[in-house]
């Protein structure tokens, strides 16, 4: 249950940077500074979920199921 919860709690930050970066794009006072470091704030947090899910899956903790 702890790993789902984790799982979901990244999604979301990886939304909300992803919606950060959108908004600092389209404001009138864009700073392509903010709408960079929140874009590599995406990619780190999509990278790092993806280890998280693979670890999780090699130590038995996730486990694929079918729908």
């Amino acid at each position: 249950m702890l790993a789902k919860l984790f799982i979901v709690v990244v999604m979301l930050a990886i939304l909300a940077s992803l919606a950060s970066a959108l908004y600092h794009l389209l404001s009138a006072n864009s700073s392509s500074r903010r709408t960079a470091r929140a874009l590599s704030l995406r990619i780190i947090l999509a990278f790092a979920l993806f280890a998280v899910l693979l670890l999780g899956y090699a130590l038995g903790v996730t486990q694929p199921h079918a729908l």
